[in-house]
């Protein structure tokens, strides 16, 4: 049957619009940049980046510099050959015009401007300026500087040669168009870590970047001259590691595999994959041929070496426990799904990788039987590991997963429809009493942990599945765990984590989304977790509370106001239930941080990197991370 339901008005050739130029960037932004929050911003920084790496890839580019701007502008120079200048032989108009004003023109389809470029599309440029308020490009080319400005994509001059100058390269100055983004002030960090990471794929590469912003003022600068060597080392740099780590660079032609791998003695894997410097996310034919070859390899020694016996099998996840690698191919045609490059498509590439493991890491294994015996005995042990895993994972989920009663000290709400519905993860009895007392009983449940829970990254699955916390939380969201993990039979829309506003309550929920991350990644990636903000002080002056949330707030007050009477909560066990509602709880009033996972890649290095036991290593990562789900929400 036909739908009733019809749209009022004409359909007919008056309504078929022809966009021009750059209008189909401002009209549909996502489809060129992926979105336009935070990590659509950072993305056109990413673009215009990419190009200078591709300079640096061509062999004439050994400097990048990234400078965020006391105007909230950015801008990138590289000291590579500069844009084109000429007047282009079809369009009329100068090369670096062309570059900005049309959709799919630049130097990386077969023309031989480049052999090895991370540019897929030719959009990066013009991307960047159709969705700035302004965009000014200078270029230093044949003893000559030229500059033109654009205005939202429209240029407002032609190229105009302004100087002279003896050095090349091209500088990119941008303001993001606030009519477009949903943020438009650049994170320092963010971007720090993903000129870190390039300089690490590129040797010998320098990458600085500034920040020029008022009361920001800071430079990082990267060069690594050991490339990914430092950048597995860096990975594991808090790690006990069974050995150096192992790399090695086979070319085939035109095309290249570098990788630089090391094992140490946790019990998750930590792999991140690379193609033409873009971090492909989702892996592609690159990292299946590098993990098939991993268990082919070790399997087959096992079996050389006597360890396995020939009806025995290591599986990929085995071979895989306690190795840190990173894979980086260079090939001329790269084929990516979407503009966005997360996961690579050329077929021939999971050759190529195999070869290269074949003949460098079966070499290295030939070399050091020692070494080989290591890594196969570690992976026995995983095999066992998991064996007993899987049967506690079976005994869990009849006695946790299947089970209809909810843990003992979970106060759970009323209300029964799930998206109305949140549960606090407290610290401590004293903490879930007050808080069960202020809470409103209707769609907030309390689940009070005791103490710490178990750190996931320094445990076996076995381990995992017979603590208690960990059993209590699994319960009482009622989605499962790991590969069994269901979001929509989740009890609660907002899971979030209430700790104490100090040191302890910092690694404890550090914890809480360390576990979240490994075994229940879809909480985080659909935007369920969150993190409450518990004040730390409260100031009284006469009949006047003033509640703060750091010592930098506090100072500011005194220094305001003068004398106050200062209380400073040491836990949220100190507030009482109408101060933990009024300043914690009530949804009208609060402050909830949302954790993200859009930044996959970052999450893993922040959770992996120092999840020590050590004192001193977890302060040093508190320190480092203050605002961690800010960081991580990128």
């Amino acid at each position: 049957m036909a739908n009733e339901t019809k749209v009022e008005g004409q359909y007919g050739e008056e309504q078929i619009q022809v966009l021009e130029g750059l209008d189909p960037v401002r009209k549909r932004p996502g489809m060129y940049i992926g979105s336009t929050d935070a990590r659509g911003l950072h993305h056109l920084v990413q673009e215009i980046v990419d190009n200078s790496i591709d300079e640096a890839l061509a062999g004439y580019c050994d400097t990048i510099e990234v400078c965020l701007n006391p105007d909230g502008s950015c801008t990138v120079s590289d000291n590579g050959r500069g844009i084109p200048t000429d007047i282009h032989h079809t369009e009329g108009i100068s090369a670096v015009e062309v570059v900005l004003t049309k959709l799919h023109a630049g130097g990386k389809f077969g023309g031989g401007g480049y052999k090895i470029s991370g540019g897929l599309h030719g959009v990066g440029l013009s991307v960047v300026n159709a969705l700035s308020e302004w965009l000014d490009v200078e270029v230093f080319q044949k003893g000559k500087h030229f500059r033109q400005r654009y205005n939202r994509g429209i240029p407002q001059t032609r190229l105009q040669e302004v100087g002279v100058s003896d050095k090349t390269g091209t500088q990119v100055t941008f303001m993001p168009d606030d009519e477009i983004f949903e943020i438009t002030e650049f994170n320092f960090d963010n971007l720090k870590t993903r000129l870190r990471e390039l300089a690490y794929l590129n040797k010998g590469l320098k990458i600085n970047i500034e920040d020029k912003r008022a009361g920001q003022e800071r430079r990082e600068e990267f060069c690594y001259e050991g490339g990914i060597i430092h950048f597995v080392e860096d990975l594991n740099q808090y790690k006990e590691v069974l050995f150096e780590t192992i790399y090695f660079e086979q070319r085939y032609g035109d095309n290249e595999v570098e990788i630089a791998m090391q094992y140490n003695d946790g019990y998750n894997e930590t792999i991140f994959s690379f193609a033409n410097n873009i971090n492909t996310e989702e892996g592609g034919a690159h990292l299946d041929g590098f993990k098939a070859a991993l268990t082919k390899i070790i399997n087959d020694f096992g079996r050389k070496l006597n360890l396995l016996k020939e009806d025995e099998k290591l599986s990929g996840e085995d071979v895989r426990e306690g190795l840190t690698a990173v894979i980086s191919v260079k090939l001329p045609e790269p084929q990516f799904e979407g503009q966005t490059k997360t996961k690579l498509g050329n077929s021939e590439m999971r050759g190529l990788v195999t070869n290269a493991m074949n003949e460098a890491f079966g070499t290295f294994l030939e070399e050091n039987p020692a070494k080989a015996k290591e890594i196969i005995m570690k992976s026995v042990l995983a095999r066992k590991a998991r064996e007993a895993a899987r049967k506690a994972r079976e005994a869990t989920r009849k006695s946790v997963f299947e089970s209809a009663a909810l843990p003992g000290k979970l106060a759970d709400c009323s209300e029964k429809n799930s998206e109305l519905c949140e549960i606090y993860l407290v610290e401590g009895d004293s903490a879930g009493g007050s808080a069960k007392q202020g809470r409103d009983r209707r769609f907030q449940a309390i689940l009070p942990l005791r103490g710490k829970i178990l750190n996931v990254e320094k445990a076996r699955l076995h381990r995992i599945l017979e603590n208690e916390e960990i059993k209590s939380m699994i319960t009482a969201f009622g989605g499962g765990m790991k590969e069994d993990f269901d979001v929509t039979k989740l009890r609660y829309d907002r899971v979030i984590c209430m700790t104490d506003a100090d040191v302890d309550g910092s690694h404890i929920r550090i914890l809480l989304l360390t576990f979240f991350y490994r075994f229940m990644r879809p909480l985080i990636e659909e935007g369920h977790v969150y993190i409450a903000q518990p004040p730390l002080y409260k100031a009284t002056i006469g009949k006047t509370e003033k509640y703060m949330y750091s010592d930098k707030e506090l100072e500011d007050f005194l220094a305001e106001n003068g004398k106050a009477a200062i209380q400073r909560y040491k836990g949220l066990g100190e507030m009482n239930p109408e101060q933990l509602w009024e300043t914690t709880m009530n949804p009208e009033t609060r402050t909830l941080l949302k954790v993200s996972m859009s930044d996959a890649a970052e999450a893993e290095r922040l959770f992996s990197e120092l999840m020590g036991d050590q004192p001193d290593v977890r302060r040093q990562f508190i320190e480092r991370n203050a605002k961690l789900v800010a960081d991580l929400d990128v």
